[in-house]
């Protein structure tokens, strides 16, 4: 039976002294550290004071399917390999998982070094609910595409956690508004503990209109979860009163809704708009 294994070793973020003292062990140890970025686990082993014992190779996107083969063999061979990603844990929206099967697959040991992951750290810092949530790795690239996926998370009650690019997260913010209703509760956190670390938290509005001016640095984002559709239908019924009022003061409907549903998560005004016609309609009709 081989003594190898493959080690899935958590990052640091930002901050080197975030890293465990058995990544610490692993990456001086390691028969073959697995690196999505060579350099830059060669900069964290510098930082850290350590030397790297064994033979550092690149494991990207691009590559990592060609790589499987050779790493399996040298685990089977009884080398111990260490994989690690830029910064958090491997697989997570980053390379990994290829090898990870294909070792379940040949029955070979897989373990994991735990640590930091921009998922749970954005999650615990952005003052939503935790209790229940989902990761959507990263939002897509393309503005169609991307307001489709939005649009599957309307009705989604778990809090949701996804990374973005910051030269796309305005668009995504505007889109986010467009798709779920600006009043959402959202938080961007940017730079996770790293010395430009910033959590912004907010309505997809607010959020919208802060990251028009531009955004830069690692981008995590976590979007309250929906309020369930039976609720929200009761809640959109009641507030047709509050619009009719206002529209009885003198404020043409359309606007009327807009200022009702601006205070209410996931009501849009639309929904309220057509709640107050079909309110009127059932009104005119003969009993």
């Amino acid at each position: 039976m081989t003594t190898g294994r493959l080690l899935l070793g958590a990052t640091p973020l930002g901050q080197p002294a975030d890293a465990s003292p058995r990544l610490i062990e692993a990456l001086a140890g390691a028969d073959v550290v697995a690196a999505e970025d060579t350099r830059r686990v060669r900069n964290l082993a510098k930082a850290l004071d350590i030397t790297i014992g064994g033979r550092v190779l690149s494991l990207f996107d691009r590559v990592e399917t060609t790589r499987v083969a050779t790493l399996i063999e040298a685990i089977s061979s009884g080398a111990t390999v260490l994989v690690v990603s830029d910064a958090g844990m491997p697989i997570i929206s980053d390379p990994g998982y290829r090898l990870v099967t294909a070792c379940i697959e040949a029955g070979l040991p897989v373990q994991c070094l735990p640590g930091p992951s921009a998922v749970t750290t954005a999650l615990v810092v952005s003052g939503l609910p935790a209790e229940k949530f989902c990761f959507e790795g990263f939002a897509p690239r393309k503005g169609s595409a991307r307001r489709t996926w939005l649009a599957g998370l309307a009705d989604e009650r778990r809090t949701c956690v996804f990374f973005e690019s910051p030269r796309r997260l305005a668009a995504c913010l505007r889109d986010a508004v467009e798709q779920l209703g600006g009043a959402r509760q959202a938080a961007v956190c940017r730079e996770l503990t790293k010395v430009h670390e910033e959590v912004v938290r907010g309505s997809l509005d607010e959020l919208a209109a802060w990251a028009a001016g531009g955004v830069l640095g690692e981008v995590t984002v976590v979007l309250a979860g929906a309020t369930p559709r039976a609720d929200l239908s009761t809640l959109v019924t009641d507030l047709v009163a509050e619009v009719e009022n206002l529209v009885a003061g003198g404020i043409r409907v359309k606007d009327a809704c807009s200022h009702v549903a601006a205070g209410y998560p996931d009501v849009r005004p639309r929904q309220l708009y057509e709640a107050v016609l079909k309110s009127r309609r059932d009104a005119e009709e003969p009993d």
